[in-house]
């Protein structure tokens, strides 16, 4: 299984998809971190769903985080397309054959290539919260709020914790996507069906019923990076995410073990 992990690894680093995954990493975080300060005083919110964050809150011993924890449901998208996009392009440029001829348990190939993708998604994330810690620690005193607490033990705590819950939604959302692309077996129908389920769908169903923002699976991860929501617990977000993610890569699991290469 090692072989794959360093093939997988291999591909994952081609300069296009690696510079320009991070580079979007970095934009991102960047814009999400940087938008909770410069709208601070807007009416219509300055971070996701419209929330309010205010200067109060920024200057506790969670503020250095807040941005990066926006900016976790966004980073499972990305890490939805990469996951789906390597996982779908074995059957589109027909190499899976190729690796079943070197490595015959499908499971190692599978296990293998996750494990290469959660590298990936790791290298991501510590990016993403050097970024987007820095831009908030640098506009902060511009809006008069005090990063004091930030570095204390407690705020350490704090980017330990939210560390761990975005890696918890980022690896989700990539499974997610790894199971459409097993699925659909074509990465621009796995990515267009993920995006436009996360971005659209579930926006409208929510705005539809709101009630249902408690079992969508796309809500649920994003509310585990930011460690609950008003709406949602933590520990509810986890544990229905949790089952999507475990359902989809069960059955999605089976399929590529059992299904035929060519079907």
């Amino acid at each position: 299984m090692l072989n794959v992990v360093r093939a997988e690894l291999r591909k994952l680093r081609r300069p296009t998809l690696f510079f320009g995954t991070m580079g979007a990493v970095v934009f991102f975080s960047g814009l999400f971190s940087a938008l909770l300060y410069l709208l601070i005083d807007s009416p219509q919110g300055n971070a996701d769903r419209g929330r309010v964050i205010s200067r109060e809150v920024l200057a506790l011993s969670s503020g250095g985080v807040q941005g990066f924890a926006n900016v976790g449901g966004f980073l499972g998208i990305i890490a939805l397309c990469v996951f789906a996009a390597q996982t779908a392009q074995e059957y589109t440029y027909g190499t899976l054959r190729n690796l079943l001829v070197r490595q015959p348990s499908r499971m190692k190939i599978l296990f293998g290539k996750l494990i290469s993708m959660i590298i990936f998604a790791l290298a991501m994330i510590t990016i993403s919260a050097i970024v987007s810690i820095g831009i908030s620690a640098i506009l902060a005193p511009t809006i008069d709020v005090s990063t004091k607490m930030w570095f204390t033990s407690a705020g350490i705590e704090f980017i330990y914790t939210t560390f761990v819950n975005v890696v918890i939604s980022v690896i989700g959302f990539g499974i997610i996507g790894m199971v459409l692309g097993l699925l659909l077996r074509s990465p621009i129908s796995a990515i267009s069906f993920g995006v436009l389920w996360l971005l659209i769908v579930e926006i409208l169903l929510i705005t539809v019923k709101n009630s249902l923002q408690s079992w969508l699976p796309g809500y649920q991860l994003s509310t585990i990076a930011s460690g609950g929501s008003a709406d949602v617990t933590y520990s509810h977000a986890l544990a229905t995410g949790g089952a999507y993610v475990a359902v989809g890569a069960i059955v999605a699991s089976i399929l590529f073990v059992r299904r035929d290469v060519a079907n």
